[in-house]
């Protein structure tokens, strides 16, 4: 046969001549519409839901200048969403210098707003004037209606393009902004809003700023929620450490404004031994901390050491060090700052200089203050520091001894993985498996060029329960480090993880769902960067084999199974139910579990530390009465139960 050729696409020649008129300008939102990940950081489920975010943004901005008590956001059968408040609503007079009313202005004009000069708003969290207009310019419609001056006000727009000037349509009571939206299918992936995840960060709203009531509906499923928290963050540190056992039973709170800045801080000690700190600016949740974190932790370190050597808790060689201070610790620090400056790849990192010295003094002053105040608090907190103190000396023992064996560094590779032979993080993956069965056949069914695999024998250490030192210890959690390569906990270093993508890959079981957890709350607790970085995914190993004839299909659910049970109809269909990972030969985990263009992978993400933070005490922790509540809550959501 000859050789078909297909002729080269002629390369467009760029132009030497470089002049005015080949500057292209995108008028008005069209610029939005034509790189929109610019502006919101992608089109998938995670850019969607900021559309609803950047609107409820600028209500929380109403609510935090005094002006807004109550925030309803609906979402409506038809795939729009609605977001209304009771606060001033947007001017609708007309603006002198640009001759339009200003709510034309703020919906579609870039930069534009009142939050630039701080006169309308002292602090905000929507800080750049392009919350509105974004949301406009990438949606299939958008109608704003504004309660003002006894009247209602309204304007729509389709794909970012005035369809309706400002009028008046009729009375209205109060003041406030109704804006109803409909994300454009031409440019998100999908259009369909998850509710779990919209609720998670209203709550965390209402918990940030104290009394204000936030309302979300689901009006197609009749789902809805109420959240408002008249005690703030002090109910957040509450809602957090609810399957904990607190060491005191209210939340230490501290609060004082200084330099324009207010600095409030809830703070409690629980008997176990991971710390937890979430920390926020304007609400914006500061992911990678930044100069408030430095301050608060250096501020929490000085009040401890000093209240513990002027009351006489040290003796001998004992010394406290920042880690000690924090153990078990459960902390919500809050700021608002009138121009705060973000840096960092996610922008969610605070980088004001001034900060870090307001408030570590703010926390060594209003903290010392709690403990002179409050001595019985302050003994059950330092003897916790200095348990931990204790402690922290075992550990380092134990980590110089793990590393003297090479166990930490992963220059030392554990004999149960068979690695793979690329050397290049970006392009190597590694398949954690359950057992040595299902290990052997993943080891026959790999492409060992890049895949290794590293089977465990059983149930790693639950590290809900247990210090560094007891970690160190198991033999299943040393492996892992070892395989992995970053070593653990304060000194994880995500930049030599040897793998890029780490893949857990337990049976569908409940037992196998319970192993994946526990590598989960490892991970969480001690190798957090690993999973903002996107490197730890979870296998979906199908269900069930469907063979009909020669023709052979797999099914990753009942649904899926009852699908193709139809399409295919039944006469002549073999059902296998797979039980178990070990049960599937070398070719049948190569073609459902390891081929990267068949397989099913879900990738692990934090969106919400906190949420994620206090799932994993439920699930993992001691108290039995919260993971029974959280089980009923939801058990309508399994989809396969094995018993």
């Amino acid at each position: 046969m000859a050789e078909e050729r297909t002729e080269p696409t002629p390369t467009p020649q760029v132009s030497e001549v470089y002049l005015s008129d080949q500057i292209q300008v995108l008028e008005g939102l069209q610029a939005v519409r034509k790189r929109p990940a610019m502006y919101i950081g992608s089109v998938d489920e995670r850019g969607l839901h900021h559309l609803v975010h950047e609107v409820v943004d600028n209500s929380i901005d109403e609510a935090m200048a005094g002006f807004c008590k109550n925030i309803q956001v609906s979402l409506n059968p038809d795939g729009s969403v609605t977001v209304a408040d009771d606060g001033r609503g947007i001017p609708v007079d007309v603006h002198p210098k640009y001759g339009v009313p200003g709510v034309e202005l703020v919906t579609s004009r870039m930069h534009s707003g009142g939050k630039f000069e701080h006169k309308m708003y002292r602090v905000s969290g929507g800080l750049h004037g392009v919350g509105l207009s974004v949301v406009n310019s990438l949606s299939e419609w958008f109608e704003v209606r504004i309660h003002r001056d006894g009247k209602e006000y309204r304007m729509r727009y389709a794909r970012g393009q005035k369809a309706e000037d400002l009028q008046v349509t009729g009375a209205a009571e109060g003041t406030g902004t109704i804006i109803t939206f409909k994300p454009d299918s031409q440019i998100f992936e999908t259009i369909a809003f998850d509710y779990d995840t919209l609720a998670a960060r209203l709550r965390e709203l209402a918990f940030l700023n104290a009394g204000l009531q936030i309302l979300i509906v689901d009006k197609e499923h009749g789902r809805g929620d109420v959240f408002q928290f008249q005690g703030g963050i002090k109910e957040y540190v509450k809602w957090i450490n609810r399957a904990k056992t607190p060491l005191h039973p209210d939340p230490i709170y501290l609060a004082k404004q200084s330099d324009g800045v207010q600095l409030e801080v809830a703070m409690q000690y629980h008997d176990g031994y991971n710390e937890s700190i979430f920390t926020f600016v304007n609400n914006i949740d500061t992911k990678e901390g930044g100069t408030h974190l430095i301050g608060f932790k250096s501020g929490l370190a000085r009040a401890f050491i000093n209240y513990a050597k002027e009351n006489k808790y040290l003796k001998g060689d004992d010394s406290l060090e920042g880690d000690d201070v924090r153990e078990g610790l459960t902390a919500i620090l809050s700021l608002k700052i009138p121009d705060p400056q973000f840096e960092g790849q996610t922008k969610m990192k605070l980088g004001n200089s001034e900060v870090k010295g307001i408030v570590e003094s703010g926390m060594y002053e209003k903290l010392t203050e709690f403990f002179l105040e409050n001595p019985r608090v302050a003994e059950v907190c330092i003897q916790k520091a200095v348990l931990a103190s204790q402690a922290r000396e075992a550990a380092r023992k134990a980590r110089e001894l793990t590393r003297r064996k090479g166990l930490l560094d992963g220059f030392n590779l554990p004999g149960k993985l068979a690695d793979c032979q690329e050397r290049d993080p970006a392009k190597a993956e590694l398949f954690i498996v359950e057992g040595n069965s299902a290990g052997g056949s993943c080891k026959q069914g790999r492409r060992r060029e890049f895949q290794a695999v590293l089977p465990l024998r059983g149930k790693i250490l639950n590290v809900e329960k247990a210090r560094l030192d007891q970690m160190l210890k198991n033999e299943g959690i040393r492996t892992l480090i070892q395989a992995i390569g970053a070593g653990v906990g304060e000194e994880f270093d995500v930049s030599r993880v040897r793998y890029h993508r780490i893949i857990t890959a337990a049976d569908a079981d409940v037992d196998g769902q319970h192993i994946t957890t526990l590598l989960l709350t490892l991970f969480f607790r001690y190798m957090r960067p690993m999973i903002e970085a996107g490197y730890v995914y979870i296998s979906q190993p199908p269900l069930y084999k469907i063979r009909k004839g020669k023709d052979l299909y797999y099914a990753y659910s009942e649904r899926e199974r009852e699908e193709l049970g139809k399409r295919l109809g039944d006469k002549g269909i073999v059902y296998q139910r797979f039980k178990g990972l070990g049960e599937m030969n070398a070719d049948e985990l190569w073609e459902t579990t390891m081929d990267p263009d068949r397989r099913m992978l879900k990738q692990v993400t934090i969106e919400d530390a906190a949420s994620a933070d206090a799932l994993f005490s439920i699930l993992m922790g001691e108290a039995v009465e919260p993971r029974r509540q959280y089980i009923q809550d939801h058990a309508k959501e399994v989809v396969n139960l094995d018993i």
